[in-house]
């Protein structure tokens, strides 16, 4: 098989357009039932809700757990959640690779087994990293099936500029996830 890999010369949000169209199309291709993506303020979900109206496609949106930056909040915007919610899945959950793995970091020094693994993925793109993430995330919420394929969209600080065919699975058979295909990812890390 014979397929086109997108590379984007810069990374960040003016990737989000093209990288949502190129993994709706890929979606479609394949017949990929769900699409999960990681939105911090909601923005990026919602485009990628409306990207995807219409086509069947189980839209998943991922988003950190509270308290990220401040105590008690959620960094998604009210309007973009309740529009997410209405539209779509939503799974808030703790981020697997900057939760507990980065406070016994910052607390006890060393090198933990899950930087390791951010790391490495981080080689391709953050986004890559943030791919796998959030389809393990979603997978331990219920949200998406770990025995077929999906799509997992995601970037680097805003917006989206990384597009995988995935086959995903839980945490604690997070070596079982199989990353298939990369569909759009930016020649930079």
């Amino acid at each position: 098989m014979e397929k086109k890999i997108v590379y984007f010369e810069e990374r960040g949000e003016r990737n989000t357009e093209e990288t949502l169209k190129l993994a709706k199309g890929r979606a479609l291709e394949l017949g990929i039932k769900h699409v999960v993506v990681a939105s911090t303020s909601g923005e990026t979900g919602k485009r990628a809700i409306e990207v995807f109206s219409g086509t069947g496609i189980n839209v998943v949106v991922v988003t950190h757990q509270a308290g990220y930056k401040q105590e008690n909040k959620l960094e998604m915007k009210e309007e973009y959640r309740k529009f997410i919610e209405e539209r779509a899945k939503l799974v808030i959950s703790s981020d697997l690779f900057t939760g507990v793995p980065k406070l016994v970091t910052q607390k006890y020094g060393g090198y933990s087994p899950f930087n390791l693994i951010a790391d490495t993925l981080r080689l391709f793109s953050e986004g890559m990293k943030v791919c796998v993430e959030i389809a393990v995330m979603a997978a331990d919420a219920g949200a998406i099936p770990v025995d077929e394929e999906v799509i997992a969209i995601a970037g680097t600080a805003k917006g989206a500029d990384t597009a995988v065919v995935l086959k995903p699975a839980n945490v604690h058979r997070f070596f079982d996830i199989d990353i298939r295909e990369i569909i759009a990812i930016p020649r930079e890390k």
